[in-house]
């Protein structure tokens, strides 16, 4: 029998009964269709976060004060006093793959302008910390180096600062206090929206790090220092020459702990997406349970079609049908309808992520591999849970199979 003939057999048999082929296909339908909204669901997770830590900078390597102990009383973390000013001049003085460098201190602080006042974070950093961040201006421009050395009173300011102390205003030129202290603003960043942990970025008041270290803090040691590697490839030998460096500066002796803690920014990539990956493959394996119970609602209904066409066969049997005749039509019957099940399905499944992404502003993402690999998926399962009942038809006795009532 022509193979173009068995699948118009195949078709016409699954046409005999529309509502049972539909139910039938409803298991493949909902597990596809779940499959790809959820994976979509996850990629878009994910893309977010790994957008949102894209945007603390390119190439970026971060060298934390670490914690030391003394006397058996442990001193945390950033407030160890274990990096200085002669850290990160030594960093970019003797790592050439280190393009820029920024030493860092934080605190928070109220701030005030005219008659507004804010409370916000305030940092100390130095010029290299906008090629760092890859931040741009909105108004204005940066300190310079020459107001690091001189530790003057200027500032860069975000947008949230910007919009709650001057509104309207051009903060350009204008005066903030810090603590009591008068800087001018000389730039206004552009707008970075929410950290992954939830921060808002724009609320922040950045000036010469020399200046927050000598006139808000008075303190003489770093929080942290910001490097930027020249490349992406470079990141991992800039870590270590940064540690060996800083080894060698603190007289760190061989097996003893680091007073510093140093990683990178894929570290934090990861740390951040794992999650929200672990959680994708929870779901999407849940997910699949479907297209399984799919597939044995195949078998089930197959094998049903078998005791009901046993007559049939035996007629086809009789005017000359082989064995591989029948199994081939009812693997291509149970085939149809798991790839037409998976076929609905991803359509479904890329409108429900579409439909999520509008309604519940949701980001999502359709992964074309996840869309192959469902309807793969689909079609061996149709194969797979088919092969039995159509290897059952094709061994069929023809005599027994035409005295079957």
């Amino acid at each position: 029998m022509k193979l173009r003939a068995t699948f118009v057999m195949a078709l016409r048999a699954l046409r005999r009964n529309k509502l049972r082929t539909v139910l039938t296909m409803l298991g493949i339908i909902i597990g596809v269709a779940a499959v790809i909204a959820m994976v979509a669901i996850g990629n878009g997770a994910t893309s977010q976060v790994e957008g949102q830590i894209a945007a603390l900078g390119q190439n970026v390597v971060l060298v934390f004060a670490g914690s030391v102990t003394s006397g058996g009383v442990k001193a945390g973390a950033f407030n160890a006093g274990t990096l200085k000013i002669p850290d990160a001049d030594s960093i970019r003085r003797e790592i050439p793959d280190a393009v820029a460098v920024s030493p860092e201190v934080r605190t928070n602080a109220q701030v005030s302008a005219e008659n507004q006042n804010w409370f916000t974070n305030v940092q100390g950093e130095s010029p290299d910390y906008w090629s760092i961040r890859n931040w741009a201006f909105a108004e204005g421009t940066s300190f310079t180096d020459q107001d690091v050395r001189g530790a003057n009173k200027v500032c860069v300011i975000g947008k949230t600062v910007a919009n709650n102390l001057f509104g309207d205003d051009d903060p350009l030129g204008q005066i903030i206090r810090v603590k009591g202290i008068p800087f001018t603003i000389v730039g206004v960043l552009e707008t970075k929206g929410f950290s992954v942990m939830g921060q808002d970025q724009d609320d922040t008041v950045i000036m010469p790090y020399t200046s927050a270290m000598k006139r808000i803090l008075g303190a003489t040691n770093l929080r942290t220092i910001n490097v930027e590697a020249a490349t992406a490839d470079k990141i991992q030998a800039v870590q270590d020459e940064v540690a060996d460096l800083l080894r060698q500066k603190h007289k760190i002796i061989a097996g003893h702990d680091d007073d510093f803690t140093i990683h990178n920014q894929q570290e934090f990539t990861d740390a951040a997406t794992s999650t929200s990956r672990i959680l994708t493959v929870l779901v999407v394996s849940i997910a699949s349970v479907s297209l399984l119970v799919g597939g044995i609602g195949i078998m089930n209904i197959m094998l049903v079609s078998v005791t009901e066409r046993t007559r049939e066969i035996g007629i086809r049997m009789a005017v000359g049908a082989h064995g591989r005749d029948i199994l081939l039509q009812f693997l291509i019957e149970a085939t149809s309808l798991s790839t037409m099940g998976g076929i609905i399905g991803i359509v479904l499944g890329i409108g429900a992520s579409k439909l999520l992404s509008i309604f519940a502003q949701w980001p999502t993402l359709v992964s074309p591999l996840s869309v192959i690999l469902s309807f793969m998926f689909s079609a061996c399962v149709g194969i797979f849970f088919g092969f039995y009942p159509a290897k059952k038809a094709a061994a069929l006795d023809p005599i027994e199979a035409l005295r079957y009532e």
